[in-house]
């Protein structure tokens, strides 16, 4: 049996990061593979609901999201976070608390002009008219990962074939490019 792990999807907000994660998800489902998705929106209307956004509020965010993750790979489950977290030592910390051989780095690499042009809640329109302070991309840094286990750009790569990328090297740690 395959180890459970942790694909932890880290880029912009629009980058496609959820859509690839619920995607992947009814993958795992369809071949009676645990799975369970860690999505940044629905952590923080719960689990992280007191954080804001401030530096140290994102690291507090990450380090609570990793040891869920820990907690569902301990159980067999395979995670698929789809957070933006922004900060390479935050994502450096959740994979020691994950473990090495359990955390999968996916840096969803689409540029912030296809982000902004696809803009699906409207965020970037309003950071950029100063309504969202400390928006990542615009006002807040975004730390792109330095050697991701995998980069996808969704602006010339389909969900799809993302998904199969990604369902790919759930099974192993090799470093797959798009």
């Amino acid at each position: 049996m395959t180890e459970a792990r942790t694909l932890w999807l880290t880029g912009l907000s629009g980058a496609g990061k959820s859509t690839i994660a619920v995607a992947l998800k009814e993958r795992f489902e369809a071949a009676g593979r645990m799975s369970a998705v860690l999505d940044g929106d629905a952590v923080r209307t719960g689990l992280c609901a007191d954080l804001g956004f401030s530096p140290e509020a994102r690291s507090e965010n990450i380090r609570r999201v990793a040891h869920v993750c820990k907690l569902f790979n301990d159980a067999g489950l395979t995670v698929i976070v789809a957070m933006i977290s922004p900060y390479m030592d935050d994502r450096r910390n959740a994979q020691i608390v994950i473990g090495a051989s359990r955390f999968v780095e996916v840096h969803i690499a689409t540029t912030l002009e296809v982000c902004e042009r696809r803009d699906p809640k409207g965020l970037y329109s309003k950071a950029r008219a100063g309504l969202i302070p400390q928006f990542t991309g615009i006002t807040a840094p975004y730390e792109a990962p330095a050697t991701p286990s995998c980069q996808l750009d969704t602006a010339v790569t389909s969900v799809s074939e993302c998904v199969a990328i990604l369902y790919a090297l759930a099974g192993t740690s090799e470093p797959t490019s798009s």
